[in-house]
């Protein structure tokens, strides 16, 4: 059965002066086209992950990609079968990706781009002068990852830049830069290259658009997004499972929330072990008063009573043409 519904990942490196102004016209196009998701809109550009039906999503691509600041964005475009997100939010922030590289500018300089295909030849044909390096937090690539890439022990992608100082060594290699959509390895790139790395590429469109277009070979376990299905899958030719339960230490591809909001970690737990911890990380938080009730999907959704998307706007919504 054909799904019904898209869900839209992109970014976009551009100039935005009126920002405030955009952020209002873009939310008002959205709510009048029926979409819901999370969208970052900046002095640097935009970035978005939107879900809604197929024609609202061919619309608001539509809309981006008339701006002629926005005019090469790309869209990693995925079917599904219902809304992958309850709220629109449309925000202002200093950065499309909070990652304290704000001096750098991708569309000056950034790493060279490694299409699906080319990649996936990387993969095979390894070779000591390459590294492919995951760009991501440590609760993503725990979920899945690219087979034999260097991982980086990080919380935050901000705290990327300090841990460059420990790729020295790499400085002589081929360095092969990838995260979930590409946006982080814009920056990443480019300060590695900034760092006195020579030889920097990024894999293009990150790991969705490999998913889509080389069929995710090799990439192991599964990919961590930012929406309600928390993990997607990626690899339809050699899929593994390479996450271990937080509590059991069993195989498990699942990943919850921790049922305590004052903690709220990332973590892969089984089916069982989230009935039995109550899909709490450890004791302490499973003796927390705070804690919410587990529903065995270990997603926790903000009360939607009373959503309003219209909250933030500063106007009555016009008619968008």
């Amino acid at each position: 059965m054909e799904k019904e519904y898209s869900i839209l990942l992109y970014y976009c490196y551009a100039k935005i002066e009126d920002h405030e102004a955009y952020r209002e016209q873009h939310h008002l196009f959205c709510i009048e086209n029926n979409l819901r998701g999370r969208i970052i809109i900046s002095p640097e550009g935009l970035n978005g992950t939107v879900s809604g039906l197929k024609e609202d999503c061919e619309r608001y691509m539509t809309y981006v990609k008339s701006d002629e600041r926005f005019a090469d964005t790309e869209f990693k475009v995925e079917a599904h079968d219902r809304m992958a997100f309850a709220k629109l939010h449309v925000r202002v922030k200093p950065e499309i990706v909070h990652s304290s590289l704000n001096h750098i500018n991708p569309r000056e300089r950034t790493g060279v781009y490694v299409e699906p295909e080319e990649f996936r030849e990387i993969l095979k044909n390894e070779s000591e002068d390459t590294v492919i390096l995951d760009v991501r937090s440590n609760y993503e690539h725990h979920v899945g990852k690219f087979k034999n890439a260097l991982t980086l022990d990080i919380d935050n992608f901000r705290d990327f830049p300090e841990k460059v100082k420990e790729l020295d060594h790499l400085k002589g290699k081929k360095v092969v830069t990838y995260c979930t959509g590409g946006i982080k390895c814009e920056k990443a790139s480019a300060y590695l290259l900034e760092q006195g790395f020579e030889n920097v590429y990024q894999l293009h469109g990150g790991i969705i658009k490999y998913g889509m277009e080389a069929e995710g070979e090799d990439f192991e376990g599964k990919c961590y997004v930012f929406d309600n299905r928390i993990t997607a899958d990626v690899n339809s030719v050699n899929p593994t499972i390479i996450s271990k339960c937080h509590i059991t230490g069993e195989r498990t591809d699942r990943m919850v929330n921790c049922a305590n909001p004052e903690c709220n970690a990332h973590i892969p737990m089984s089916e069982e072990a989230g009935w039995l911890m109550d899909g709490c990380c450890s004791e302490e938080c499973r003796k927390n008063p705070s804690r919410r009730p587990y529903d065995g999907t270990g997603y926790y959704q903000k009360n939607t009573n009373h959503y309003n998307p219209l909250k933030g706007v500063k106007r009555e919504p016009a008619k968008v043409n």
